[in-house]
């Protein structure tokens, strides 16, 4: 049984992922020997000799173990193959739209201008409108570091600094555009400010438990794995799709958008209308989407294969497998691609209904309709908490499928069932680490809608001259800042999540093998005794 990776609720397995017994009182669960919260005070464990961490009869493992040794998976090992395959021909349908429109851009490209001011077209999207994407992938990217940068050496000061921000900016916005008699937009911008500034308040008390989950996953990955150059290639890859993504959006209005001069070049031969405008930017905003995501929560899968295979094994006798990283990376892109391509489906329905909203919303600021623009804020707020309730539940459910190779549902309801019981999501509501990098990451979104709010304000391209295509504009440089940092930070999420999920599968280990960070983890919140063995 060493090293074989037992699921949480597997009847028919003993073990833990080290090959420790798992000693069942009733539940399942490993009962560890400590002394509870009495009375308010905290009563550290009765010293006690170390149990060695394999059973008697189970031998270590060898001392350069991979990660598919650490954590084996049964048969079969390739799940929700459907899945996987889907967003291949997605895929696969965008790569085609993309080449064709392009290459019409590319024919064309004389009528659409090859700067911001030279363009011929009047009536739909054109080359100032591609430069205005390449300075929102810019500042995105540059931003999206910056705030890694800042969560990697300031922990508690990235925290406040985040909330703040998010105030600031959120009322400077409504004024903003009150004072650019925008109300609808600047009346929403100030009910956010309103919203941040409760919801900041509620922060403070656990600030430090959070402080303190962060610098522990920071210093795990400046000494395990390579974390920091995983989300580098993430935030690249990110950056390079939204680039080919913008380069599409423009192409696809240059070719197909219908001109009622007849002026379009690109339209020569018919075939332009505005369905197949709309149709086809939905089909490639739900690819960028789900591609993004398959992206993000790939990156999520591999970083928890290196923070469970440090829980485990770090302190083992045959120490962390060798290239966890790359182990956990190869099993995210095999074995689990349908598995993650299932989730980050999923995911991608939810945010492209929150997109529309968004667009809707902008709308009708621009229009005027107080009324409408919050009624429609509302129902993107909803449906923004939709989408939070299910990233959480996907994020831990890859925690399970990065260790234990599972396939998509069933590793959603194994890990649910285990957090639950176990008490852990009383930790994941009192950590502030998900709504901090929410919050950041729509920060930088805001910058960029806001950046393409006065780039089309103050070079007046001649398609935008009654204002149309400002809200469609600001929504997809929304959606770009957003996506790159979420990956961006995702690493950061991805090592306090699977933290917590591996101290509820095996609380023992994190008490044996990590007591100082379990004895810190009391200090600031006593409720974690009670809550991983409840």
């Amino acid at each position: 049984m060493s090293g074989q990776a037992a699921s949480y609720y597997d009847q028919n397995q003993g073990f833990d992922p080290r090959g420790q017994p798992i000693n069942n009182y009733g539940n399942g669960y490993n009962q560890p020997n400590v002394n509870y919260q009495q009375n308010g005070n905290y009563q550290p464990p009765v010293a006690e000799a170390k149990p060695p961490p394999y059973p008697d009869n189970a031998a270590p493992p060898p001392q350069y173990q991979t990660f598919d040794q650490a954590f084996k998976i049964d048969k079969p090992k390739y799940n929700d193959i459907w899945a996987g395959l889907l967003l291949i021909a997605v895929f696969l349908g965008y790569v085609a739209v993309s080449g064709l429109t392009i290459h019409s851009y590319a024919t064309n490209k004389g009528f659409s201008g090859g700067g911001i001011y030279d363009s011929g077209n009047d009536f739909s999207l054109n080359t100032n409108t591609l430069v205005l994407f390449v300075f929102v992938l810019v500042v995105a990217l540059v931003l999206s570091w910056a705030y890694f940068m800042g969560a990697r050496y300031f922990t508690k000061t990235f925290i406040w600094v985040t909330g703040i921000l998010n105030i600031v900016f959120a009322f400077a916005t409504g004024i903003y555009y009150i004072a650019r008699k925008q109300y609808g937009g600047g009346i929403v911008f100030l009910l956010f400010g309103v919203f941040a500034v409760i919801c900041f308040i509620s922060w403070i008390p656990r600030i430090p438990f959070t402080a303190f989950m962060l610098q522990t996953t920071m210093d795990v990955a400046r000494g395990y794995g390579n974390v920091f150059l995983v989300s580098a290639l993430g935030g690249i890859v990110t950056v390079a799709f939204a680039a080919w993504f913008s380069v599409t959006l423009v192409s696809i209005y240059v070719t197909y958008e219908p001109d009622s001069t007849g002026t379009n070049p690109a339209c020569s031969n018919g075939g332009c209308s505005r369905a197949k405008v709309i149709g086809l930017v939905v089909y490639v905003t739900f690819a960028m989407y789900w591609f993004s995501e398959w992206v993000k929560n790939t990156v999520h899968t591999t970083i928890a294969g290196v923070y469970g295979s440090w829980y485990f094994w770090s302190k083992s006798a045959g120490g962390m497998p060798k290239g966890a990283t790359r182990g956990a990376f190869r099993r995210a892109t095999t074995y689990s691609f349908g598995s993650i391509s299932f989730g980050s489906l999923i995911i991608a329905i939810i945010q492209m209904m929150r997109q529309a909203c968004s667009v809707a919303q902008r709308q009708e600021a621009a229009q005027g309709n107080i009324v409408g623009s919050i009624f429609v804020w509302v129902l993107g707020c909803f449906i923004s908490l939709l989408d939070w309730l299910v990233t959480l539940f996907n994020r831990y459910a890859f925690c399970h499928i990065a260790l234990y190779g599972k396939a998509y549902i069933p590793a959603a309801k194994d890990t649910w069932k285990m957090v639950r019981d176990r008490g852990i999501d009383a930790l994941i509501q009192d950590c502030l680490i998900g709504p901090v990098l929410t919050m950041g990451s729509t920060f930088v979104a805001y910058v960029c809608a806001l950046l393409a709010y006065l780039y089309l304000q103050f070079t007046k391209p001649a398609y935008n001259s009654d204002g149309d295509f400002t809200a469609v504009i600001m929504a997809f440089a929304f959606l770009i800042g957003l996506q790159v940092c979420q990956v961006f930070m995702t690493p950061i999420g991805s090592g306090v999540e699977t933290i917590f999920v591996a101290m509820g599968w095996d609380p023992q280990v994190m008490i044996n093998d990590h007591p100082e960070i379990y004895y810190k983890l009391v200090e600031l919140y006593p409720r974690v005794q009670q809550a991983i063995h409840a």
